[in-house]
């Protein structure tokens, strides 16, 4: 197994930037099937889904053993034909999500299952 192809994580704009055309937009990757995706974390990313496929999908989201040894992937989450999903806050702060390297890794059960992680900006919500 190769090891899992690195997304580049995308920062959002601020409430108090200046927002001009295309300023706001964010571009989305296919996922991996195989080997997985990853991105560094810092704790104030977003990592959003979209199917753009012709049928239901899902998403594994690979834990790390935690302080009390406990492990939570999650496993088979699915996404049907048009949605979208989000998971942020818990994911990316918690010990248990982020190996040891600081970063997060997934897998897709198609490469139809759209990917961006999504940045808030440093200060955020301060």
């Amino acid at each position: 197994m190769a090891d899992p192809t690195a997304l580049t994580v995308q920062t959002m704009l601020g409430p108090f930037a200046t927002y001009g055309a295309t300023l706001a937009h964010f571009t989305v990757a296919a996922g991996t099937i195989t080997d997985g995706n990853t991105f560094v974390c810092t704790g104030r990313e977003l990592l959003f889904f979209q199917n753009s496929d012709a049928g239901a999908v899902t998403v594994t989201i690979t834990s790390n053993v935690d302080e009390k040894n406990r492990l939570g992937t999650i496993t088979d989450y699915s996404i049907g034909i048009g949605e979208f999903a989000c998971f942020t806050c818990g994911l990316t702060t918690s010990q248990g999500w982020r190996s040891t390297a600081g970063t997060i890794k997934f897998t897709v059960s198609d490469a139809d299952l759209k990917v961006a992680v999504l940045r808030l900006p440093a200060g955020f919500p301060g």
